[in-house]
C-alpha cells in the first residue's frame, strides 16, 4: 500500500466533494473514511483508477452519513442523485484548499492541523501524536476548525502570504512521534509550488531544503544539538542544497524579493562554505539588511548582529546587540556567544547559565547548559 499515493490524493478528492456540494466538515470525514477503506481494499484488489475510486467511495460514504442524519431528511432526494462511477473530473481545486485550511479566521495552531489533516492527508492519531496531545484534544481542535471554515464560499480567493506562514509553522515543528513533519512540509510546498506560480513559494521551498539539507549533522547520536559552525559538514546533504540553490536562483531572478527569498539566500550562503571559517559573513550582513527591509522583525535584528559580530568582530556586534530589547528570544545566548568571542570568559559562562533557564525547549537548554559548563571548567583550570 503506497500511503504516499493516498495522501497526495487526499486534496483532490476532497475538493471534487465540495463542488459537489457538500460542506467540508462532511465532506472530510467521508474522505477519511474512504481512506481507510482503500487500507482495507486495495492491497488485494488495486483499482485501475484510484482517484475515480476514491471519490466514489468518499461520496457513497458521504451519502451515507446524511442518509442516517434524520435532521436533514429533507435534502435526501437530492443527494441520492449519485453521480455515475466514472473517472474524476481533471479539475483541480488544491490550491484553494489550501487556502481554506489557512483561513485568517482560525489560530495558527488550527489552521497547521486542518492542513495537515485535508490537505496532507495524516490522521488525526497522527498529528496529535507529531504535536505530542492527546488524539481526543487534537480531534476537537480539527472539529472547531472545520466549523469554522464550513461557510467559508470555496471560490473566494485566498492569501498566499497566509499559506507559506502556515507551512513554515509545520516545517519548523521537525520531527516527532511516526510523521516526520519537515519531510511532510517540503511535501506540501512542493505540491503549492506545481499550482502557483510565485517566487516566494519557490523561496520557502528553496528555504525549507536548503536546512533540511543540514539535518544529519545538526544533532548528535544522543539528541544533543550541534552548533552550524561545528557541523560535520560532509554530512550535508549536497543534492538538497543543490536543489534549494537552484530553486533559489530562479525565484531572485523574477526581482520580486521576499522575506522568504531572503531567508533562503543566508542559508545558501551557509550551504556555500566549504568550512564554517569561510563563510561569507559580510554579503549575509547584506542580505539581513535586505530582510530588515521587508519585516523589520526584532528576531533578525538578532540574528543580524550576531553576523555583524562575525563580519566586524564581537565588539561590534555587542554594540549592535545593545541597541535590541533585552526581552529578545535568544537575545542573552546571542550575548553570550559574542563574549566569548571577544574574550570575556566569565561573562559569556554567565550569560549562558541565564540563557539556558529561558530556553524555549529541553535541547537548547542543554546545549547552553553545557556551553556555560565548558567556559566555566576552563576558567578553573587557569
Amino acid at each position: 500500500m503506497d500511503e504516499v499515493l493516498l495522501r497526495s490524493l487526499t486534496p483532490g478528492v476532497l475538493t471534487v466533494l465540495v463542488r459537489r456540494g457538500a460542506d467540508f466538515a462532511a465532506a472530510e470525514d467521508a474522505v477519511q473514511d474512504a481512506l481507510v477503506e482503500a487500507l482495507r481494499v486495495w492491497p488485494d484488489a488495486p483499482p485501475r483508477d484510484a482517484k475515480g475510486w476514491l471519490v466514489t467511495v468518499a461520496w457513497r460514504k458521504f451519502l451515507d452519513q446524511r442518509r442516517a442524519d434524520a435532521a436533514r431528511r429533507r435534502r435526501e432526494d437530492r443527494l441520492e442523485e449519485e453521480p455515475a462511477p466514472g473517472p474524476a473530473p481533471a479539475a483541480d481545486d488544491t490550491l484553494q484548499l489550501y487556502f481554506l485550511c489557512a483561513h485568517p479566521l482560525l489560530t495558527p495552531a488550527s489552521a497547521v492541523a486542518l492542513t495537515l489533516r485535508a490537505v496532507g492527508g495524516l490522521t488525526t492519531r497522527q498529528i496529535a501524536d507529531a504535536y505530542l496531545v492527546p488524539e481526543a484534544t487534537m480531534a476537537q481542535r480539527i472539529s472547531r476548525a472545520k466549523r469554522t471554515v464550513s461557510g467559508v464560499r470555496f471560490e473566494r480567493p485566498g492569501d498566499v502570504a497566509t499559506v507559506l506562514r502556515v507551512l513554515y509553522l509545520v516545517f519548523n515543528e521537525g520531527y516527532s512521534g511516526d510523521v516526520d513533519l519537515a519531510a511532510e512540509a517540503i511535501r506540501l510546498t512542493r505540491q503549492l509550488a506545481a499550482r502557483v506560480d510565485h517566487p516566494e513559494v519557490a523561496g520557502l521551498l528553496a528555504l525549507m531544503l536548503l536546512h533540511h539539507a543540514r539535518r544529519a549533522a545538526r544533532t548528535t547520536a544522543d539528541g544533543s544539538l550541534v552548533p552550524l559552525a561545528e557541523q560535520d559538514r560532509s554530512r550535508w546533504d549536497t543534492a538538497l542544497i543543490a536543489e534549494g540553490v537552484a530553486v533559489l536562483q530562479r525565484a531572485l531572478a523574477r526581482d520580486q524579493l521576499g522575506e522568504f527569498q531572503a531567508q533562503a539566500a543566508i542559508a545558501a550562503l551557509h550551504a556555500d562554505a566549504p568550512r564554517a571559517a569561510e563563510t561569507d559573513w559580510v554579503q549575509i550582513v547584506q542580505w539581513y539588511d535586505e530582510l530588515l527591509r521587508l519585516t523589520d522583525s526584532g528576531v533578525v535584528r538578532l540574528n543580524r548582529a550576531v553576523a555583524v559580530g562575525q563580519a566586524d568582530g564581537p565588539r561590534a556586534g555587542l554594540a549592535e546587540l545593545a541597541r535590541l530589547d533585552p526581552a529578545l528570544p535568544r537575545h542573552t545566548a546571542a550575548a553570550a556567544y559574542l563574549h566569548e568571542h571577544d574574550g570575556d570568559l566569565a561573562t559569556a559562562a554567565r550569560l549562558y547559565a541565564q540563557a539556558a533557564h529561558r530556553a524555549a525547549n529541553l535541547a537548547e537548554r542543554d546545549h547552553l547548559t553545557r556551553q556555560a559548563a565548558r567556559l566555566n571548567t576552563g576558567q578553573d583550570a587557569r
